[in-house]
């Protein structure tokens, strides 16, 4: 994983952290250090905010821009109406998962946020990272904006953006691992490989994720960069966070599925794989949500079907999962912000007190 973009944050904190024992030692009282702590770090957020804000706006009015009336009508009406509330009852299944996500790795890090707090940032953070691509930036910004809040230093809310990576990147792997192995010989024929490899591969990647959890499990790890020491999840927490990596892949890959055409000929697991795969080509890439690799491996997986219908079924998958959530999260994000101004302006003491 890139931990990059999270290494100086780290470092900053260490340096402020620094700077307070030093203010300390000079008899400087707590109040004034802390003031100065927030004073320093308190335009980040804000200049952030406003950066991510914009930017979310043009990649928004990019995604219109790419989709024509007419085949966003055809998808919509092409598709039953059963189709569409399964499709956003596991969008929404996926999104809960996601918020698991942040929970685990407030757990790991000992800290206690309130669970609304926590839904809301995972759930912008997510929706925003996913459209806008760079997850580690994207949704390391927006947790920043709404955890420091809390209290949580940039440190701290980096450790947690790196911990739900890992969620990731365990439910992934154990997916994919399994889809590989059962359906080996049906995968081989979509996408063009031999059922030994396709075994082999499958068996490497739960081997991998084994290995993992073996290793945590043994004593406490951690890993550094540029002195930065992050104490990764023992077995029990790690276990869980492959539990919810799995339940939020295999929600997410449900959307898709049940917007396919009638007819489909590849069970569920079959095309678990292939969206596995999908996704992290996509990741690979750094295409804002993987747009384009995305669409090219799904349509090569699934060629035997009607191309225009495939697309279809994509264009509303795109829909679905990523700009309607997008859409929502930025609002949620603007009516955060307005709440937060409003608290504030109600405890400023009035002028001249």
């Amino acid at each position: 994983m890139n931990f990059a973009g999270h290494e100086q944050k780290a470092l900053d904190a260490a340096e402020a952290l620094e700077a307070d024992r030093t203010a300390e030692a000079a008899g400087v009282p707590e109040v004034a250090r802390k003031h100065s702590f927030k004073g320093r770090y308190a335009w980040i957020g804000t200049a952030a905010s406003i950066v991510l804000f914009a930017v979310s706006l043009g990649v928004l009015w990019k995604l219109v821009q790419t989709v024509t009336w007419a085949e966003l009508h055809a998808a919509f009406t092409d598709a039953a109406g059963t189709q569409l509330g399964l499709a956003f009852l596991f969008v929404l299944v996926s999104y809960l998962f996601l918020t698991g996500y942040d929970a685990l790795a407030l757990r790991q890090l000992k800290l206690k946020v309130p669970y609304r707090t926590t839904a809301l940032a995972s759930f912008t953070s997510y929706a925003v990272s996913f459209t806008l691509g760079f997850p580690l930036l994207t949704a390391g910004t927006i947790r920043y904006w709404i955890y420091s809040d809390k209290g949580l230093s940039p440190a701290k809310i980096a450790a947690l953006t790196v911990i739900a990576g890992f969620t990731f990147w365990l439910g992934m792997g154990v997916v994919l691992g399994l889809s590989l192995i059962v359906e080996a010989g049906q995968l081989a024929g979509l996408t063009f490989t031999s059922i030994r490899l396709n075994q082999g591969a499958g068996l490497a990647a739960l081997l991998a994720v084994l290995g993992y959890l073996a290793w945590v499990s043994l004593k406490r790890r951690s890993v550094k960069v540029k002195g930065w020491r992050l104490e990764l999840p023992g077995a029990s927490v790690s276990f869980s966070q492959m539990i919810v990596g799995i339940g939020d892949v295999c929600a997410a890959a449900a959307v898709l599925y049940v917007l396919l055409p009638q007819g489909l000929t590849i069970g569920f697991t079959t095309f678990l794989a292939v969206y596995v795969l999908a996704a992290m080509l996509g990741i690979a890439s750094n295409a804002p949500g993987g747009l384009g690799v995305f669409e090219a491996t799904i349509l090569l997986a699934l060629s035997s079907l009607p191309r225009d219908q495939v697309l279809g079924s994509l264009l509303l998958f795109r829909v679905c999962y990523y700009l309607v959530p997008f859409v929502a999260a930025l609002a949620m994000l603007g009516a955060y912000e307005i709440a937060k101004r409003a608290r504030l302006a109600r405890a400023a003491p009035p002028d001249g007190a």
